[in-house]
């Protein structure tokens, strides 16, 4: 039987990751196993990790040689091949805060205090959405930031942060509440 164009094209014989695409799997969870030897036994607990990878990480946190280490993150690495490391990674970057939910929070309360800062209807728009917000304080520190804005020489952002602080104070609290 001969091949036709159709057969020769779909038929490689392995449909699996390629070699490369391992190689990088595998140094991902070297690098992850990095991040775990760094963090305090405190946080390692919290994690979804076996028995067996919490005491080579323990091992690894007391070697000192740099060989000694080496050998053991190689070990790590290969005991994190049957972990989630997706799962481990989120938990992560949530306490180093560069969650994508976190970030994108953060830049929508930017946003929000950009737009306070040019135009009073904003506020007025924002505390009818907000009816639970303290319209005084908001007044206040919307005042006061333009103020520390036009001074001349600039003054440090002081009111500018707080504004900022207070509006994921009352983004948190109405999170809380639902």
């Amino acid at each position: 039987m001969q091949d036709t164009p159709e057969t020769q094209d779909t038929d490689h014989g392995y449909d699996g990751p390629s070699k490369s695409q391992l190689k990088r799997d595998s140094h991902a969870l070297q690098e992850l196993g990095k991040k775990l030897v760094a963090l305090p036994a405190e946080k390692l607990n919290t994690l979804p990790l076996p028995e067996r990878l919490l005491t080579e990480i323990a091992e690894a946190q007391r070697t000192r040689s740099h060989e000694g280490k080496r050998r053991q993150m190689q070990l790590i690495g290969k005991i994190m091949r049957d972990v989630d490391g997706a799962a481990i990674q989120k938990a992560i970057d949530g306490w180093e805060g560069r969650s994508a939910e976190v970030t994108a929070q953060f830049h929508r309360l930017e946003r929000l205090r950009l737009q306070l800062l040019e135009s009073d209807d904003v506020l007025t728009t924002y505390l009818q959405q907000h009816p639970a917000a303290d319209a005084q304080q908001l007044r206040t520190l919307i005042r006061n930031t333009r103020k520390e804005q036009a001074a001349q020489p600039p003054r440090p952002p002081k009111y500018f942060r707080e504004l900022f602080q207070v509006l994921k104070q009352q983004q948190n609290e109405m999170t809380n509440d639902e």
